[in-house]
């Protein structure tokens, strides 16, 4: 009977896989194949040695290069590090995050079995709440718009409420106890705009009051693998070891910036949150692009579309004939990957409640609405190559952080060629 297949294989690189890519590789140049040419020469340039006089040397450095080494023995070293961390979960050891008492945050679950299997032995707070879709306002009653943002959708919306306040509010006293509950903070997060607003909140709310002894950031834009580094729940628990070892201070800098980032995404103006973009500091490397992506969810100057609506849109457009096609080419097409099956399927059901609408959708299983068939209409068309404006077919009113979009009155813009508001 075969064996379970390794979910974590795709980022668990093994050396003798890669030595036999290097050798491919170099049959294939030899052998003058045009893609296999085609990878030497975007990564070696204008040096791209002719077919005969290419080693393997040749090949491991491209091997190393396309997984974003810059050497074949740093790749070496890559894989024997987690080949030893991995050795090490199944002997007794000390704990990684021993010694001080430790909370680990993270904007969601995902890793939480993978820390405890790993050996660390701090407590977890998920806070899942995504920034990036719905109301992000100031004022005391914050918690409860997102509450209500996120029950509207459900069949018992007042239930729902209930539910997502009390989740909402006890994740906030949880973050709101931690300078006193525990000696060491650590917030995990990758490099989307979901985790990167998670961290500023986090980090706003310790600017305002306290931080703790040691607050500690680990902050990961990219993980060596056969798959597309999207995030860190693809991670196997080795990588949390290896992780924690590249984690970093989160000082009054660092804090300062947050809580001005906060204010900003907050206001219902964006143009200081734009202005906050260009001068984003190296502590805080996955910031700056996180937050352009977010301002990219305003309406486009030439369409009146999203980033993301775009892209979805495009992806029916391009022949997805089912919502999980536009799914998976929007994952594919999105620069940096932050919604949730759930908030991609409110983004899309909005967007069928225009006044005429961008795309045919036929439901197929109730129960199973990636199933449900789609199909661009000439209208859908039209706005996407700009002739139709968006909002001029009254689509419902969506918030990007503090700025609620309605299609009646003056609306903030997107300017894509210009990267800028207006």
């Amino acid at each position: 009977m075969a064996g379970t297949p390794d979910p974590y294989a795709a980022f668990r690189l093994n050396l003798e896989q890669q030595r036999k890519r290097a050798k491919d590789l170099l049959r294939a140049v030899r052998a003058d194949d045009p893609p296999a040419r085609a990878r030497v020469a975007s990564v070696m340039a204008s040096h791209t040695p002719a077919p005969a006089a290419f080693k393997l040397a040749d090949a491991q450095f491209v091997i190393a290069r396309e997984l974003r080494f810059a050497t074949w023995r740093e790749l070496r070293a890559h894989i024997a590090a987690q080949t030893a961390a991995r050795i090490e979960l199944t002997a007794p050891a000390t704990a990684p995050d021993h010694g001080l008492r430790t909370l680990h945050v993270r904007c969601g679950s995902d890793i939480e079995q993978e820390l405890a299997r790993a050996g660390f032995t701090g407590d977890f707070l998920s806070l899942w709440d995504p920034f990036p879709v719905g109301p992000v306002t100031s004022g005391p009653d914050w918690i409860e718009r997102r509450a209500r943002f996120h029950a509207a959708e459900q069949p018992e919306a007042d239930q729902e409420f209930d539910a997502f306040y009390r989740e909402l509010t006890e994740a906030d006293e949880r973050l709101t106890r931690s300078t006193d509950d525990y000696e060491r903070v650590v917030i995990w997060m990758e490099h989307d705009s979901h985790d990167q607003l998670s961290t500023v909140r986090c980090l706003a709310h310790y600017a305002r009051t306290r931080p703790p002894r040691v607050l500690e950031l680990i902050s990961v834009d990219y993980f060596p693998g056969s798959d597309r580094f999207i995030g860190l729940g693809q991670l196997p628990p080795e990588a949390m070891r290896l992780l924690w070892r590249r984690r970093f201070a989160a000082e009054a800098p660092q804090l300062q910036i947050a809580a001005a980032v906060w204010a900003a995404l907050t206001a219902d103006d964006p143009r200081p949150l734009a202005a906050l973009v260009r001068s984003m500091p190296a502590s805080l490397p996955h910031l700056g692009p996180a937050l352009q992506r977010h301002l990219r969810e305003l309406p486009s100057r030439r369409t009146g579309l999203s980033l993301t609506q775009t892209l979805m849109l495009q992806a029916i457009a391009d022949g997805a004939t089912t919502i999980s096609d536009v799914w998976r080419q929007y994952v594919q097409a999105e620069p940096l990957p932050f919604l949730g099956d759930t908030e991609f399927l409110r983004i899309l059901a909005d967007m069928g409640r225009a006044s005429a609408p961008l795309f045919e959708r036929t439901p197929v299983d109730a129960s199973r609405p990636f199933r449900d068939r789609v199909a661009i209409t000439s209208l859908g068309r039209s706005v996407l190559r700009g002739e139709t404006d968006w909002l001029s077919l009254s689509p419902p009113p969506r918030w990007v952080g503090g700025v609620c979009i309605r299609a009646a009155g003056p609306v903030w813009r997107w300017d894509e060629e210009r990267s800028e508001v207006c």
